[in-house]
Parts: structure tokens; C-alpha cells; sequence
């Protein structure tokens, strides 16, 4: 069964949770360092639990796993071994996976496993490039250890996100064939402009190309300014009939070499309505949001019912 599609059948659309990293600086933990949030898989993996349950308390149905810049190579760099790296990598997952058992919402809690791109490892910022110099098959050997160690968690889902080049998600949805376990996965890029992701690919195309792979039950967008999002939706709902996912950032410029955000943020809610009226029918939170902002989501769908 889609478990996107069942969920989708009981509400106008499915609110997803926010920030993780940016979150947990937000609360006093220091996350300028190349493993990201993933540094309190080990260091403090009560406070990533305690983000997730005020996620899921704002009204969140998906919670997002603080893995999007975990992998084993990273976690050896810190000394661990590599079973030890790998059980940091569940980790991610089961405290998503205990934050949703003490959820209270209308539908059954559901915990993505975060599947960052290469540049999140390379932790310089080339996520927004997508410059990465590999071919398909370099990429698809960096993901397939990642995701075949997530799917032993067993998540709802995977979230393979802020990918800023076509041949990525192309090479980790051929990753989640051999190693996702039967997991549906949502493919979201990021992006440069209102057509086009960070490395100039039409999300047209990605969409319409992802639209064949039937482990992808949504295809969207993340981690990009809120100004560009609704002519993305549009732009994506030319490609394909899935369901769209989005959760921009704040509109703020990430800076890989300082690891420090800078520019204004927007009214977040401002956007919710057009986002949904695009097309969205999954629709949260990416980078300098907070449970605040996911609360209006939520009180926007509300409305919605009512």
C-alpha cells in the first residue's frame, strides 16, 4: 500500500516536520562542524528527540531523521568503529520512531529516514552547486551502504532530499531498488531559480523521468527560497501526477565555507495557501524553520476541514 496515497485519502494534505539543524542550534547545540546535526546522534540524542516530539506536538505527521549528513566514513573520522558508526545511522531513525509513539495527531505518526546528497558529506556547501565532479555510478556506490543500513530501521519512508542534480536521485532511487527493502522513498531537490535545481536541470524533466519509478511516491522540492516554490509546483506538475512534496528554507543564503545563514527570513505562513493551491499536498519545513512555523501549517489545514 502507498502509505502516502492512504494518508493523503484522509486530509487535504500531509504537514511534515521542520528544521533539525538549525533547530538544534536554535536550543544552544553547537552544529558547525561537518557531520551537522548528525554530531548529537552521539553527543546529545535526547535533544534530537525532543525536536521531534515538539514537531509532532505542532501538528506534524512525518518526522524526518537527523541522518541527512550522517554516513559511516564520517562517524569513523570521529573514531568510531564502523558497527558503531552504523547503529548511530538506526539511531536516527528510532528516535524518530519513539518521538511518533507519544504523537497524538490524527494520523499514524510516520518517520522518513533522511538521505542527504554528496555534497551534505563533503559538508562545503555543494549541495547548492551540485558540483561534484562524480558520475552516476560514484554516487551510486556513496548512497547504497546509507541506505541499505536506514532500511534495516524499517522507516515509513525515506526522504532523499536537498538534491541538487538529476543524476543523484537517479542514482540513489537505483540504490532504494536494491537496498531500500520495498521503503517508498520522496525525491525533493533543491533549487537555484523558479525552473530549475541548483545544477540547472528542469524539474519538468526531473519530474516527468522520476514519475516512471514506482518505489517514488512523491517528487517536490526543499531547501529552496519560498519565492520560487509555487512556479516549481507548477512547473513539476507538468512532469508527473504524484504527489508533490515541498519544505523550503526561510529564504536566507547558506554560506558552506562559514556554516552561517544570512540575509532576512520570510513570513513562512504567508506561503502555505499558494503552495497548496499549486499543488502541494505535502507541505513542512527546511532549514531557520522551527515548530512554530509547522504549527501554522497545521493551522492552516485546519481551516481547510472546517
Amino acid at each position: 500500500m502507498d502509505i502516502i496515497k492512504n494518508a493523503l485519502a484522509k486530509e487535504p494534505f500531509l504537514v511534515l516536520d521542520g528544521a533539525m539543524g538549525t533547530e538544534l542550534d536554535a536550543r544552544g547545540f553547537d552544529v558547525s562542524d561537518p557531520l551537522w546535526s548528525a554530531k548529537a546522534l552521539y553527543e546529545k540524542p535526547e535533544l534530537i528527540q525532543s525536536v521531534h516530539e515538539d514537531y509532532f506536538a505542532a501538528g506534524a505527521d512525518v518526522g524526518t531523521s537527523a541522518s541527512y549528513q550522517a554516513t559511516v566514513e564520517g562517524f569513523e573520522s570521529r573514531g568510531f568503529s564502523r558497527d558503531e558508526a552504523r547503529e548511530l545511522m538506526v539511531r536516527s531513525v528510532r528516535l524518530v520512531q519513539a518521538a511518533g509513539a507519544k504523537a497524538t495527531g490524527p494520523l499514524a505518526p510516520m518517520a522518513a529516514a533522511s538521505i542527504g546528497p554528496y555534497g551534505a558529506y563533503l559538508a562545503d556547501g555543494s549541495e547548492y552547486r551540485g558540483d561534484y565532479g562524480k558520475s552516476r555510478a560514484e554516487l551510486a556506490d556513496f548512497h547504497s551502504e546509507r541506505i541499505a543500513i536506514l532500511a534495516s530501521a524499517k522507516p515509513d519512508l525515506f526522504a532523499c532530499e536537498t538534491i541538487p542534480v538529476l543524476d543523484e536521485a537517479l542514482a540513489e532511487c537505483e540504490e532504494l531498488t536494491r537496498h531500500g527493502e520495498g521503503i517508498p522513498a520522496w525525491v525533493s531537490f533543491s533549487c537555484t531559480d523558479a525552473l530549475h535545481t541548483n545544477a540547472g536541470d528542469d524539474v519538468r524533466d526531473c519530474a516527468r523521468i522520476l514519475d516512471g519509478l514506482p518505489q517514488v511516491v512523491a517528487i517536490g522540492i526543499n531547501c529552496t527560497a519560498p519565492d520560487y516554490v509555487a512556479s516549481l509546483i507548477r512547473r513539476m506538475r507538468e512532469g508527473t501526477e504524484k504527489p508533490i512534496v515541498v519544505y523550503p528554507n526561510t529564504g536566507e543564503v547558506y554560506d558552506g565555507k562559514t556554516k552561517t545563514w544570512h540575509g532576512n527570513g520570510v513570513s513562512y505562513a504567508d506561503y502555505v495557501k499558494d503552495w497548496h493551491r499549486a499543488g502541494a499536498t505535502l507541505i513542512g519545513g527546511c532549514c531557520r524553520t522551527s515548530p512554530k512555523d509547522i504549527r501554522a501549517i497545521a493551522a492552516y489545514r485546519e481551516s481547510l476541514r472546517k
